[in-house]
C-alpha cells in the first residue's frame, strides 16, 4: 500500500481541485441563470433556493447506498461513476430552456454525485494510518482552491459567454477530472465476494459506535455553521455601506479569505495532529471558529472583515479534516466508505439547512448578531468536544 499512497494524494488532490472548480464555476450564477436564461420572472428567489437545495437533499438520501457499494466493489469506481456522471449531466444543462427540467437535473446531480467523498474515503482508506490525519488535511486544501478559482473563471465566461457557457466548461473540467481518476488513481484490492450490506443494517452499525456518532453530530454542526452565513455576506457587506457596484466583487475578496487561509494552515494542522491527537485541534479550530464568528459582530468595515475571516479560516481549517481523520481511527477498514457515506449524508443534510436557517434569521435579526448565534453554537460544540473528552472515546475504540 505504501507504494502508492503519495501518488494517488497528488493525483486526488489535482481530481478534487477539478470536480469543486467546475461546481463553483457554474453554481454561484445559477439565480441569474434562472432568470435571465429560463425565464423565471417570478419567486426567484424560491426558486434558486429550491434548486440549490434539492440537489443536497438527493445527495444526502443516496450517500448511504453508494458508500455500501463502494465498500464492496471500492472507491475508484464511484470516482469514475461520479466523474462521468457529472460530466454528462453539467452538458445536458447548457441545453436546458425550461426551469422545470432544470431541477431534475439538480436532482440527478444529487443523486450521482460523490466525487469529493469518494476521494476522501479512498485516501482515508489507502493511506497509512501514520499519514492520514495529514493527507486529508491536505485533501481539503483543493476544495479551497477550486471555491476560489471556480468563481473567477465563471464570472469571465458568464461575462464574455453568457451564463448558459458556464455549464460547457464545468462539464469539460469535470470530465477532466473524471479521465485523471480513471488513468491514475490506484486502490488495493477488495474482497468483493462477501455479500453488499443492507442501508438499514449500516445505521444500526453506526448507531453502535458511540464516537463515530458524536463525529458526524459534529460534522453536521460544522457544515451548518458555514452555510448558516453564506447567503448573509454579500447581504451584510451591503450594511457596512458597500455599494450594488462592487458587492460582488468585494464578496469575492472575502469568500476567498476563508479558502486562501485553509490552503495555508490545514496542512499544518494535519502535521500537528499527527503528533498531539485529532481531538485537540478539533477543539482548538472550534474554539477559534466561534471567538472569530463572534469578533465580526463588531466589524466596521469590509477590510476589517476580511482580515477576520481570514483569521477565522486559519483555526477553522482544521475542523473538518480532523473529524475526517477521527473517523478513520474509529471505525474498521471494512465499514470505512460506508462511515464517510453516512457522515455525507449529515454534511449535504446540514448544507441544505444552513442557509434555510440564516435567511430566516436575517430576516428576523440584525445579521451581525446571527455572526454571535453562530460563534456561540462553535464555541458550545468545542466544550462539548472538550468536556465529553471525544479524544478519549476515539483512543478506547481504537484500543478495542
Amino acid at each position: 500500500m505504501n507504494f502508492s499512497w503519495k501518488r494517488n494524494l497528488v493525483v486526488l488532490w489535482l481530481g478534487v481541485f477539478l470536480c469543486s472548480t467546475s461546481y463553483s464555476i457554474s453554481i454561484p450564477f445559477m439565480s441569474i441563470f434562472l432568470g435571465d436564461d429560463l425565464g423565471v420572472t417570478s419567486h426567484l428567489e424560491v426558486w434558486s433556493g429550491v434548486a440549490f437545495g434539492i440537489s443536497f437533499l438527493a445527495s444526502a438520501l443516496i450517500s448511504p447506498f453508494w458508500g455500501s457499494l463502494a465498500d464492496k466493489y471500492g472507491r475508484k469506481p464511484m470516482l469514475v461513476r461520479s466523474g462521468f456522471s457529472l460530466a454528462a449531466l453539467y452538458l445536458i444543462n447548457y441545453f436546458v430552456h425550461d426551469p422545470y427540467v432544470f431541477l431534475v437535473i439538480r436532482v440527478l446531480l444529487g443523486l450521482l454525485a460523490g466525487f469529493v467523498p469518494s476521494s476522501i474515503a479512498l485516501v482515508a482508506t489507502n493511506t497509512p494510518e501514520e499519514k492520514t490525519g495529514y493527507a486529508l488535511s491536505v485533501m481539503s486544501t483543493s476544495g479551497a482552491a477550486g471555491s476560489i478559482i471556480g468563481p473567477l473563471i465563471g464570472g469571465v465566461i458568464s461575462y464574455y459567454y453568457g451564463n448558459r457557457s458556464t455549464f460547457l466548461f464545468s462539464s469539460a473540467i469535470v470530465l477532466l477530472s473524471a479521465v485523471i481518476a480513471t488513468l491514475f488513481v490506484k486502490e488495493r484490492k477488495l474482497d468483493r465476494s462477501a455479500p453488499r450490506s443492507r442501508v438499514r443494517d449500516d445505521i444500526r452499525e453506526a448507531g453502535g459506535n458511540g464516537a463515530f456518532v458524536s463525529l458526524m453530530v459534529m460534522t453536521g454542526i460544522c457544515n451548518f455553521s458555514v452555510m448558516l452565513l453564506e447567503p448573509l455576506i454579500p447581504i451584510y457587506m451591503l450594511d457596512m455601506g458597500i455599494s450594488k457596484d462592487s458587492a460582488s466583487l468585494t464578496s469575492g475578496i472575502v469568500f476567498s479569505a476563508v479558502g486562501i487561509a485553509t490552503m495555508l494552515m490545514a496542512p499544518r494542522w494535519g502535521r500537528i495532529g499527527g503528533r498531539k491527537g485529532f481531538g485537540v485541534i478539533l477543539f482548538l479550530g472550534l474554539l477559534g471558529g466561534g471567538i472569530g464568528n463572534i469578533l465580526q459582530f463588531f466589524v466596521t468595515g469590509y477590510v476589517q472583515f476580511a482580515v477576520l475571516r481570514f483569521i477565522y479560516g486559519l483555526f477553522y481549517a482544521g475542523v473538518l479534516p480532523s473529524i475526517n481523520a477521527m473517523i478513520v481511527q474509529v471505525t474498521e477498514p471494512g465499514f470505512r466508505g460506508r462511515a464517510f457515506s453516512l457522515n455525507q449524508s449529515v454534511s449535504q443534510l446540514a448544507t441544505m439547512a444552513g442557509p434555510i436557517l440564516g435567511g430566516l434569521l436575517g430576516a428576523f435579526l440584525p445579521i451581525r448578531w446571527v455572526f454571535v448565534i453562530n460563534g456561540l453554537m462553535l464555541l458550545a460544540a468545542g466544550l462539548t468536544v472538550r468536556t465529553r473528552r471525544l479524544e478519549a472515546q476515539v483512543s478506547a475504540v481504537r484500543t478495542e
